[in-house]
């Protein structure tokens, strides 16, 4: 579950940095548009998935013992 909540963060992130550099949002590109519903399902997606990663800053070799 850690490493999936990291990728999807990672993939936000990327995103993010798309719209701050070019103005470019990458999820709203490939799934038609920033207001349909599979985009808004994504960003949900991604965000539950950084709420997630919050945890990891409160533990303690998380993504080590997975590896």
């Amino acid at each position: 579950m850690d490493k999936t909540a990291l990728t999807l963060s990672i993939i936000g992130g990327l995103n993010w940095g798309l719209m701050g550099i070019f103005g470019f949002d990458a999820v709203a590109w490939f799934f038609g548009g920033s207001s349909s519903v599979l985009s808004r399902i994504v960003y949900i997606v991604i965000a539950l998935a950084s709420c997630w990663c919050i945890s990891l800053l409160f533990r303690r070799n998380a993504i080590a013992k997975e590896v």
